[in-house]
């Protein structure tokens, strides 16, 4: 199933602080929606049964065929579509209370229209609630992301469809920062032989193998010598603030 390192794993401990942060947006999301709730790119379904108490329904969309099909049989009552996206095929106006999408806009190549179909279903009055990266602290460039994006670029994006925005934070505290520089240092003394400085020179898709080999040797690596600080990291080690600028991950919740 995890045949990236883009797709963390929950159960490999090397994947561990990973997972950690990319599950925090759920538990925090959890508290604040309600009724009819879309989760555009869901994934492996890691959020599903964090949400389902808050919810009356729930439909999950993604480009993956095989895992929409075992998270139909998993979570019966509940909707997985797969479809690519945008646009939100066959989805009416005016449909949901809130929009979860975690992690997905860098992929997306017509950003803009992806915000604007997330409008398009939203009821009035409903909510999007959209995490990506924060592009200041990323160590390397991703190949897997089409782009990643500043504070101010973002929420410029979204207020170009939605009328109103709150702008928050992912943060961590000092396990979570020992990590990143762990972390930091260990791309460093790999990327230090990108003599020509590549990575941001050939086109993404040549890039995405070697990258992820390099990633996972690095999270390796620091198991290997930090292996009870990436161990002991849980989601709780991570919380929200208003300062979105020095962010790991942007919070975003636009209102319709």
């Amino acid at each position: 199933m995890y045949k990236t390192t883009e797709i963390a794993s929950s159960e490999l401990v090397s994947d561990n602080p990973v997972h950690q942060r990319l599950l925090f947006p759920y538990v925090e999301a959890a508290g604040m929606v309600h009724g009819n709730l879309l989760e555009i790119g869901c994934g492996t379904g890691r959020g599903v049964a964090v949400l389902a108490p808050s919810v009356s329904g729930y439909t999950g969309v993604d480009k993956n065929e095989p895992l929409m099909t075992k998270l139909s049989q998993e979570y019966p009552a509940f909707t997985f579509v797969d479809m690519f996206l945008p646009p939100l095929k066959g989805i009416p106006d005016n449909t949901f209370d809130y929009i979860v999408t975690f992690q997905v806009i860098e992929h997306i190549e017509d950003d803009d229209f992806f915000i604007r179909e997330a409008h398009r279903v939203l009821k009035p009055g409903g909510k999007l609630i959209l995490t990506t990266v924060n592009r200041k602290y990323s160590l390397t460039r991703n190949p897997w992301h089409v782009r990643e994006y500043l504070a101010g670029e973002l929420k410029n994006l979204i207020l170009k469809h939605f009328p109103a925005i709150e702008t928050k934070g992912v943060h961590g505290n000092q396990k979570v920062w020992d990590y990143y520089e762990q972390n930091r240092k260990s791309v460093q003394r790999i990327t230090r032989f990108d003599v020509f400085n590549l990575q941001y020179r050939l086109p993404r898709r040549l890039l995405q193998v070697p990258y992820d080999i390099a990633n996972r040797l690095s999270r390796n690596i620091i198991q290997q010598s930090a292996g009870n600080l990436v161990s002991d990291i849980t989601y709780k080690d991570y919380f929200l603030t208003d300062d979105a600028e020095n962010c790991f991950d942007f919070f975003y919740i636009a209102t319709k």
